[in-house]
């Protein structure tokens, strides 16, 4: 028996079909998005066991371990823009099932890393696969929904990533209690296979009919300018020295590679990046919106496991349990932040979405060593509250803002706008970090050997590690150490607030209040002919 809830609408571009199967569609693209978010977040819980030297782990400095995590977002927004146009001309699910081959095998192949050069190799190639599947899926999700239903789909989609952080550092918490380092990458190929299989069963098929020409040269220029800025901006922190020749000549060789990129992409006839949906504020407004607030999220979950399990001692599968306030937050708020947004409008809800994470950052300026624990977990849930008022309107915004056989450039612009801007947190705060605590506590280093003193003053992890080679020698340079990270980490999370604070004024003045009364129908046609 069917209810009129399983018909599509009339005069639905839908197929009968399709439309009945759109939620069980929905699941399995929230499946496929939760392997490529649980990665992340998995190797956030990680990053401390790598760091520890062999056999643990695999020794990673500070900077291995920021490139580990930058490899794979630098070359996931480099890709993105060619993915969609990729996935629009042959297909989304075709894409979709090659970016989760990939994924799975360069996962397979990173559990393997006998080296961090190697680890970070292999995510780089994890990245390309995720750059496939990324796009693909909110791009299918605006083929099989209704227009009226998209904000509802969106909401839950936006859910699934509270899901993989809530997920995905308990999981790995788990696995490096009982096994090594590496599984918390090859748990992702059992995933892949139960994807892959749902997906040729359930998902359709759907392209542009009119989609553009793939544009090698702007990608290579994207990528390219992106790397040598990273790589800059985390020399830089490694050094602690941003006034370094190696260091200015890197980062403006990536501004000037980036603005190359631009003028190219502005003077294409087949642009990777339209830079004339620019000039529609609104989207702008939204883009910047998500670019921000990841920039200042991805650089403070950074150094906060460093902060719960170095400084505060817990293990990875209890810091992994700490984040769960975080992941519930998004859960419970992603799916319903429409409803405020049909309250207050979307600026009202994304502006004080943006000021309650930069609170939250700021309360992260405050933390001691015995800070008590319950006040850190309603920061993650307040965070996380934040979030989900942020994300859920924008992701609206942006993929109503073009037209649906669009939806691939769409998706993989906010992707990579949310990419580049985790992965330029995690390099400017996470340098940021690296500069402040080896300022702090390279004076307490004065009475170990000139080589052994440069490598303990690379992080808190390097420095406790040499304590421990020294046995009661060094439990001298444990607490400097541990007051050294703390002032770093206050320094960074204040940094984070300012950057929240800034996304905060820019929606404040670009992103549209809440429609009058009688308008609310005439809002998703607006946003189209803005963008058109």
């Amino acid at each position: 028996m069917t209810t009129p809830a399983d018909h599509a609408p009339p005069g639905s571009r839908i197929p009968e079909a399709v439309y009945r199967r759109r939620w069980a569609i929905l699941g399995v693209l929230m499946l496929s998005l939760l392997i490529v978010v649980l990665d992340n977040s998995i190797l956030n819980v990680a990053v401390k066991t790598i760091s520890t030297p062999a056999p643990v782990g695999l020794g990673a400095t500070q900077s291995q371990l920021e490139w580990a995590i930058n490899a794979y977002t630098l070359v996931f927004a480099g890709l993105l823009f060619t993915a969609g146009l990729v996935g629009d001309r042959l297909g989304r699910k075709k894409v979709l099932i090659g970016g989760l081959l990939v994924f799975g095998i360069g996962s397979a192949l990173a559990a393997e890393s006998g080296s961090a050069d190697a680890l970070i190799a292999f995510r780089a190639l994890m990245a390309l696969g995720a750059a496939f599947v990324m796009p693909a899926t909110l791009a299918v999700l605006m083929n099989v929904f209704e227009r009226q239903e998209q904000p509802k789909a969106i909401g839950i989609w936006a859910g699934g990533v509270g899901l993989a952080i809530a997920i995905g550092p308990i999981t790995g918490g788990v696995l490096l209690d009982h096994f090594w380092w590496g599984s918390v990458f090859l748990i992702n190929v059992p995933i892949v296979i139960i994807a892959l299989a749902l997906m040729f069963w359930l998902v359709p098929d759907s392209r542009d009919p009119r989609p553009g020409r793939l544009d090698p040269v702007g990608v290579v220029l994207s990528v390219v300018g992106l790397v040598l800025l990273v790589y800059g901006i985390i020399k830089g922190g490694e050094l602690a020295d941003f006034t370094d020749t190696k260091v200015l000549v890197t980062i403006f060789a990536g501004v000037a590679v980036l603005a190359g990129f631009v003028i190219y992409e502005k003077r294409s006839d087949h642009p990777s990046l339209d830079v004339t949906y620019f000039k529609n504020k609104v989207f702008s407004a939204a883009m910047a919106a998500i670019a921000l607030v990841f920039f200042a999220l991805m650089g403070v979950t950074f150094f906060s496991v460093f902060y719960t399990q170095s400084v505060r001692g817990y293990s990875p599968l209890q810091s992994g349990l700490l984040l769960l306030p975080l992941a519930a937050a998004q859960m419970i708020f992603a799916p319903r932040a429409r409803l405020v947004v049909d309250r207050i409008g979307n600026k009202a809800t994304t502006a004080g979405g943006l000021v309650l994470i930069a609170l939250t950052l700021g309360a992260f300026a405050t933390f001691e060593a015995d800070t008590p624990i319950w006040i850190l977990e309603v920061v993650f849930f307040l965070m996380g509250t934040g979030m989900a008022h942020i994300m859920t309107p924008t992701s609206v915004v942006i993929m109503q803002a073009l037209p649906r056989e669009k939806a691939g450039s769409a998706s993989a612009l906010s992707n990579t706008f949310r990419q580049v801007g985790g992965a330029l947190g995690i390099a400017v705060l996470g340098s940021v970090l690296s500069a402040s605590y080896r300022n702090g506590i390279e004076g307490k280093l004065g009475a170990l050997p000139p080589g052994l003193r440069d490598t303990a003053g690379e992080s808190i992890e390097a420095t406790l590690g040499v304590a421990a080679k020294l046995g009661a020698q060094g439990k001298a340079l444990v607490t400097p150490a541990n007051d050294a990270f703390l002032h770093a980490m206050h320094t960074t999370a204040l940094c984070g607030a300012g950057v929240a604070l800034i996304g905060a004024v820019v929606v404040t003045l670009f992103l549209p209040g809440k429609p009058p009364a009688g308008q609310q129908g005439d809002r998703e046609q607006e946003l189209v002919v803005a963008a058109e």
